[in-house]
């Protein structure tokens, strides 16, 4: 069973974003589940976020045998002819194509909504975790950055700094190259679990998996591995928004 977050973006300027709904799913069995979190209440009373069209009613669970088509229709269709280069740059290949790995790694950024997709990290029993992404704002970073990130290869190293002062975020994890140009930054919802991590010390390590070439858009780059071992008092996205609501 895989589970993936649903995030809402709200349309104000401030672009806050919410944890909403939650998508338990196991494609080998065809069990598809779906439920809001309380993050959905909280966005619904402080920024008026109402039900999505696919899942009308908070207090509900969804269940299919199908992916719902509010994720596959986020997922490049294998009749594209493009769809080899697509599962390369995620680091994939047509024998092991899983709908739900895509979207855990392409975020099922659409450019019609404000929803983004986002895997659970797991932390093991012994503490450690382990995590892909696409690095994120590459567009954002100098010429001489963006010309740096273009030399970075399979297996390279990158340096993990925090950044008290981002304009967006204000509180970010920025990765950066081992001789000091910024080459972007990690997933927002991954911040808070790492800040707790980086505050007690805690050794985490960045390396490239892909480096792949101009052809793919620069939001399929750099693809990313973060691992680690999270204190004792961190548990990955535990906070109240990430719990299911309470069903009637």
């Amino acid at each position: 069973m895989r589970t993936l977050f649903v995030a809402w973006r709200t349309p104000t300027p401030s672009s806050a974003w919410f944890p909403i709904g939650r998508l338990d799913a196991d494609v080998e069995h065809h069990d598809y589940v779906f439920r809001y979190t309380q993050g959905a209440l909280n966005a619904r009373d402080t920024a008026g976020f109402e039900p999505l069209l696919s899942f009308p009613r908070f207090n509900t669970r969804y269940e299919s045998s199908e992916l719902f088509p509010l994720f596959q229709n986020r997922v490049m269709g294998s009749h594209r002819k493009d769809f080899k280069d697509y599962l390369s740059w995620l680091d994939l290949d047509q024998s092991n194509y899983d709908p739900i790995e895509v979207l855990a790694l392409t975020g099922g950024e659409r450019q019609t909504d404000s929803l983004e997709v986002f895997p659970l990290v797991e932390k093991k029993a012994d503490g450690t975790f382990s995590c892909r992404f696409f690095l994120h704002g590459l567009r954002h970073v100098s010429e001489a950055g963006r010309h740096r990130a273009e030399s970075l290869h399979a297996q390279e190293r990158l340096q993990i700094a925090l950044e008290m002062n981002n304009p967006a975020t204000r509180l970010a994890v920025q990765l950066q190259s081992t001789d000091g140009h910024i080459m972007g930054w990690v997933p927002r919802y991954l911040v808070s679990d790492l800040v707790g991590a980086m505050v007690e010390f805690t050794e985490l390590t960045a390396t490239v998996i892909r480096s792949n070439s101009q052809e793919a858009p620069l939001a399929r780059r750099l693809l990313i591995e973060m691992a680690g071992r999270l204190p004792a008092s961190v548990v990955p996205m535990n906070s109240a928004d990430f719990k299911p609501v309470a069903l009637n």
